[in-house]
């Protein structure tokens, strides 16, 4: 399929001066010149310890700073020039250093799937101890059971694991080749072609259009837009939904216009090699003899999506697993849980016994032998061949492969029918079938079960995961009146009731009645000045669609408010460079736009200075109550009134922002204009400096009001976390969005609360501090290295939250580049690495998880993919925790591979972190039901079956050890071999099956209301060494009551049918271990369901149906070896006697179990009642509506603001960047707009809000 790309701009575009070389930080959107990295903040700023300037510290840090290899050539337009070069691969081994596009994330193809799953099987240490024992029975002097009988079942299992990893590896197959068929054009020869994402390589051309993915990581050309800009989203990159502008060189924005011009380019990029930084790149770009630098800002990565612009062309970088965005995917790691890891050792300690028992066994076997020729030396014709120690060495190997059913094949492959099974009870779950979107929960996994009921740390992405991503007006307060809309559905106005405003957005939640009246009334000047305030402060696109005004911002807050207004009749028409329109109550309005005092994260907040039809200068601004507040005029009359509605919009942790206006004089304009002239054109200090001038105007301000949105969390978030911290799970958010933004949503799903104190990075520095200083404070000479500073008094009292970035996380943990200072804290790390250890080196990690584990909340800021999985690796290796990291986008992928549990949300951002996932859930509530029911459930299940496997096996099997002693250690089995067989099988294995798959301790609605019951899995109190050698000597008595009561009875005693042979001994004692076997598990089982009727009465079924049938005289004269009891179980088992020997024998197996659990009930009865009735009480008193409660004036916590775009937007706007009007031909492939409309684009990199802290003011560093 083959088809032309759109024109490109034939004449030059208006242009803005290219921006200055440099680079973006890793970490923080700061720019930094392009031959230096960004420097941290000192950690003490005001401390002894601080560093002494920030020339210092820059210094040091590039100093230390890993210099990047600049190796990394592209050459535009020429396949055959990246085809020459190789880097080593393996061994001798050479590959491409130039990947390709494809992406292969599947484990296994057609040639390594046999050999790599069969080697992945064998690391389970119970498939090795089969093969062994299996190798052992084809060895005929010591076999003593037929080989097949565990190379079957070993067959089973593997060929179980192995189909269900084939399946598993079958969907990424798929999925790798949904991604890497998705179409796209690529430049070939003088046109571009529709191909595949496989077939760009890097030095291709690529055409993107308007909602498309980005492919590969590309330099971007040009454009169809002015000055070549380009907006992205970048939500499935770092969870920020607000729109990012790239912009093309100016040189490729001029000459690169039409296809010619792209097949003749030949520019060569050199940057650094292929790395994991998301949002640093450097690099420069050769052409036409001239060179130009290149920063992150002129790069599309993979997996951003292309918004608001019709075309645009970018050069190939990284390709495939070389993008950064694969850089940051991590690998599949295969996940093992803790009680398979448990079972690996079992398997160890169980080897071990027996092993030692069949060697003193054997020893036995020389000493019997040694005395048996001597008293029988008439029968020394017999052993002339073999001697004692012969004896002694064959009946070792005998009693090994004997006493080898003690690890029972049976149990593991049981093991993977139930989970399965209970991954089918997952997926059934009607009430985790989310009927919005027609998506039931997925477990993707059928191995993990058991470990979704053993969580201890939850990671969580924000954006997507937490919230909806939607924006909504819900509240606002204008001079001192609080207007609150209605959400429901009678209340909203109907088509007519909307007739008189032609550009009203039926879809709007927002409407109050008192509000459109006094809007129509028109009579309250600060109303029209608050709308009108809305409609003109903004960064907001407008373009006419089918006779509809259609608003494109950077960012859902900008959105809703100007949509606000736009419901209200204050309508955003159009835009040009030096104009807005609107229409007021349907009258249109053009205002002069005059300067834009853009938006940074110091000022926080934005102004537009504008002049009015009627000639008057009127300044607007809005921004966070803080800084709007202190700049109002003396005796504002609103002041009181919107103080106490942003206390209330702030308990609800809604986005405020606050509105004020003032009139400026002609002169005060003119002087203030002259002042703005001469900071603008200043070479140095020129932003402080237009950030004072800007400080001049923004004083004496009249407050309007204030404005509150919504982020819209999904539902059921605040009552999850509630409960997942009622169960003792700790909850942490690793986000790629801003602080502000995280911390607000902390409050309001209530990860964070008014009684909480939050350490922020000065804090948790000054306490690291003290740890270092304890544990490492002595040099040399044995003085301490610095002075000791004090842990801050309070610190440690009460609930504390933690709240860190990226960028801090980077320079305490290394976790991304390592970065250190020179003084204080960060000099100790610097100047002791060193010289230190590795394990001196993991002090301070440890020191830093302690901490923060200690904490009742942690949210990580402005992380990458790879930090995510970074932390979750950290708390994984120090806390030894079981981990569940759950995501919606690319940039989760890492962290669910890396954690214990990956859960993948089916949201909004694709499905790449669902097909890394090992859960697949809808919303987040449903991750409630997901541990505390299937998790807790399987847990238990799991535990039980488990317990009573190795019960019913140590029951049964034991008495070939006390059967030895009287067998002269021969190695001879006690039971029939068809017993052996099937007794793990058909005879016990099914009660114990419906245990593994319905036990319920209590019902799925209990197991919500009281979460902590969930406690009992974190402490790994079912299923551990104590419980399983309770559970080896509770089999040992069993199997010596059984023994020793048949021994005895039949010893002394002799049945009038004279049964009293080996035959009816070993029926006798089987029958005894089989029914108390049954009998024990009997007496365990708390549900009872129709399948554990069957299972129990199918098992005393098949005891009499195979023991009667392996019996049978037919049988024996047709295989006389394989059917050796003939007849013995009808003859003894018709025998009163023998009857009533079995009976005594479950009755003295039962009696101390039953006992044990009587006094177990009587005792721990009346606490339990007490306990689930101070339970019942505490849920009684809560109110499902979580509210928090607190005073502005207390300064506990400041109500967090909404802002859409960064410094930057100004330039754009009043240069007319990113303006276009009707029949321009930069952008012939937009649809014909009225000649009134003009488009003005936005991006925004940063959201800033003020967080909702109790007692530290959280801000961004830039």
């Amino acid at each position: 399929m083959e088809g032309e790309a759109p024109p490109l701009p034939t004449t030059k575009m208006a242009t803005t001066s290219p921006p200055e070389d440099g680079c973006i930080c890793l970490l923080c959107e700061a720019r930094l010149p392009s031959t230096k990295m960004a420097a941290p903040p000192s950690p003490y700023p005001g401390s002894a310890s601080s560093m002494s300037s920030q020339a210092s510290l820059a210094s040091y840090l590039n100093g230390n700073k890993k210099p990047l290899d600049f190796t990394w050539e592209v050459k535009a337009n020429d396949r055959a020039y990246h085809k020459q070069f190789k880097k080593k691969a393996a061994f001798c081994l050479t590959r491409e250093k130039y990947a390709d596009n494809a992406i292969r994330t599947a484990k296994y193809n057609v040639l390594t799937f046999l050999p790599l799953n069969l080697y992945e099987q064998f690391h389970r240490l119970a498939n090795l101890y089969f093969l062994f024992v299996i190798l052992l029975q084809t060895i005929p002097e010591i076999s003593t059971l037929p080989w097949f009988t565990l190379l079957l079942p070993l067959s089973c299992l593997l060929l179980i694991r192995g189909l269900r990893d084939l399946i598993d590896d079958i969907a990424r197959h798929r999925s790798d080749w949904v991604i890497n068929s998705t179409p796209c054009e690529i430049l070939v020869g003088k046109s571009f072609r529709w191909q595949k994402w496989r077939d760009i390589c890097v030095g291709d051309i690529v055409c993107l259009r308007k909602d498309s993915v980005v492919p590969a990581d590309l330099l971007l050309l040009s454009s169809s837009e002015p000055s070549s800009l380009c907006y992205v989203e970048t939500a499935d990159i770092d969870g920020e939904t607000n729109l990012k502008f790239r912009q093309a060189l100016l040189a490729t924005h001029q000459e690169l216009v039409n296809e010619a011009s792209m097949a003749a380019f030949d520019g060569k990029v050199t940057c650094e090699e292929p790395n994991s930084r998301m949002h640093s790149f450097i690099g420069t770009l050769e052409w036409r003899g001239q060179k130009y630098s290149l920063d992150s800002e002129k790069i599309l990565l993979r997996g951003c999506r292309i918004r608001n612009t019709e075309v645009c062309y970018g050069l190939v970088i990284y390709a495939g697993f070389d993008s950064k965005i694969m850089k940051n995917c991590g690998k599949i790691k295969m996940k093992k849980t803790k009680l398979d890891r448990l079972m690996d050792r079992l398997v160890i300690i169980i080897f071990v016994m027996l092993a030692i028992t069949s060697f003193c066994l054997a020893v036995g076997a020389g000493f019997w032998a040694v005395k048996f020729h001597k008293e029988h030396s008439y029968l020394s014709a017999l052993y002339e061949t073999t001697s004692p120690a012969e004896q002694a060495f064959f009946a070792f190997w005998g009693f090994m492969i004997l006493l080898s059913i003690i690890i029972p094949m049976a149990m593991y492959i049981t093991l993977e029918f139930i989970y399965m099974v209970n991954s089918c009870f997952i997926d059934w779950d009607v009430e985790m079938y989310y009927p919005a979107n027609d998506t039931p929960a997925k477990a993707r996994s059928t191995s993990l079960n058991d470990q979704l009921g053993q969580i201890e740390y939850v990671f969580s992405d924000k954006t997507g995961t937490l919230t909806q991503n939607i924006m909504t007006f819900k509240k606002c307060c204008i001079n001192g009146i609080i207007y609150a809309g209605s959400a429901d559905s009678e209340h909203k106005p109907s088509a007519a009731g909307l007739s008189w405003n032609p550009y009203a957005d039926s879809k709007a939640e927002f409407h109050d009645p008192s509000l459109l009246e006094a809007v129509l009334r028109n009579d309250d000047p600060v109303t029209r000045e608050f709308l009108r305030l809305l409609a003109l402060c903004h960064t907001v696109m407008v373009e006419e669609k089918e006779s509809q005004l259609v608003y494109q911002a950077a960012s859902p807050d900008e959105e809703a408010l100007v949509t606000a207004a736009r419901n209200l009749g204050y309508v955003f028409l159009s835009r040009t460079q030096d104009t807005i329109t609107l229409s007021e109550l349907g009258t249109e309005r053009t205002y002069g736009m005059l300067a834009m005092l853009d938006f940074n994260s110091v000022r926080k907040r934005m102004s537009v200075l504008v002049r009015d039809p009627e000639g008057k200068i009127r300044l607007y601004t809005k921004g966070a109550d803080v800084v709007i507040l202190e700049r109002l005029c003396e005796d504002e009359p609103a002041r009181a009134f919107t103080q106490l509605a942003l206390d209330s919009f702030a308990e609800e942790t809604l986005r405020t922002l606050c509105l004020a206006c003032k009139e400026v004089a002609e002169e005060d304009y003119a002087e203030w204009c002259k002042k703005h002239h001469e900071a603008s054109v200043l070479l140095e200090n020129r932003a402080q400096e237009l950030d004072k001038v800007y400080e001049e105007i923004e004083q004496d301000l009249q407050l309007l009001g204030a404005t509150a949105i919504e982020d819209k969390l999904q539902d059921g978030v605040p009552e999850t976390i509630q409960l997942l911290k009622q169960g003792n799970i700790k909850v942490w958010v690793l986000t790629g969005d801003k602080q502000e933004t995280a911390v607000n949503i902390g409050f309001a799903c209530h990860l964070l609360t008014d009684d909480m104190q939050i350490l922020e990075e000065r804090e948790i520095c000054e306490m690291l501090e003290a740890y270092w200083v304890s544990n490492n404070n002595l040099g040399s000479s044995g003085e301490p290295l610095c002075p000791v500073q004090q842990q801050p008094s309070g610190l440690r009292q009460g609930k504390m939250a933690l709240v860190v970035t990226g960028d801090f996380l980077e320079r305490v943990l290394g976790t991304g580049e390592k970065v250190k200072t020179e003084e204080g804290f960060w000099a100790r790390r610097a100047c002791c690495k060193a010289r230190m250890q590795p394990a001196a080196e993991s002090l301070v990690e440890k020191a830093f998880v302690d901490l923060a584990t200690s904490c009742q909340a942690v949210i990580c800021c402005r992380v990458t993919p790879k930090q995510k999985a970074l932390i979750v690796q950290l708390v994984k290796r120090h806390r030894k925790a079981i981990t569940l990291a759950i995501g919606d986008g690319a940039n989760d992928v890492n962290m669910i591979k890396t954690a214990d549990i990956g859960v993948g949300i089916s949201g909004q951002e694709g499905r790449q972190a669902v097909q890394c996932s090992n859960y697949a859930l809808a919303q987040f509530c449903y991750l409630q039901r997901l541990l505390f029911v299937h998790g807790r459930w399987s847990y238990l299940r799991i535990c039980k079956f488990l317990r009573y496997f190795f019960y019913k096996t140590f029951a049964g099997m034991m008495v070939q050890i006390w059967f030895a002693f009287y067998s002269g250690f021969t190695a001879q089995p006690l039971y029939e071999p068809w017993f052996l067989a099937l007794y793990n099988v058909f005879y016990t294995a099914y009660p114990v099956l419906s245990m593994g798959l319905t036990e319920q301790d209590v019902s799925a609605k209990r197991s919500l209301q009281v979460p902590e019951l969930y406690k009992v899995g974190q402490r790994n109190e079912l299923f551990n060494y104590r419980v399983f050698c309770l559970t080896f000597l509770h089999g040992t008595a069993t199997s010596l009551g059984s023994f020793f009561i048949a021994l005895l009875a039949f010893r002394d005693e002799v049945s009038s049918k004279a049964t009293n042979d080996y035959q009816a001994f070993a029926v006798t004692v089987a029958t005894s271990a089989f029914l108390s076997v049954i009998v024990e598990i009997v007496m365990d089982i708390k549900f009872w369901t129709v399948l554990t009727f069957l299972t129990i009465t199918g098992s005393f079924l098949f005891f009499c149906f195979f023991s009667f049938f392996t019996q049978n005289f037919l049988v024996f004269r047709a295989a006389p070896s394989y059917f050796r009891f003939p007849d013995a179980s009808r003859v003894a088992l018709t025998d009163p006697y023998i009857l009533c020997i079995v009976l005594l024998s479950v009755v003295v197996n039962t009696l101390p179990a039953l006992t044990v659990r009587l006094l177990r009930a009587i005792t721990s009865a009346g606490a339990a009642r007490e306990k689930v009735r101070a339970r019942d009480t505490r849920v009684a008193e809560k109110t499902v509506e979580l509210q928090t409660h607190f005073r502005r004036g207390s300064l506990l916590r400041r109500s967090s603001y909404a802002f859409s775009h960064k410094e930057g937007y100004a330039d754009l706007i009043t240069k007319g960047a990113s303006l276009r009007i009707k029949g321009s031909r930069n952008r012939p492939s937009l649809g014909a707009i009225s000649s009134q409309s003009l488009q003005l684009t936005t991006r925004e990199d940063v959201i800033t809000t003020i967080p909702s802290s109790p007692r530290i003011f959280l801000k961004e560093d830039n």
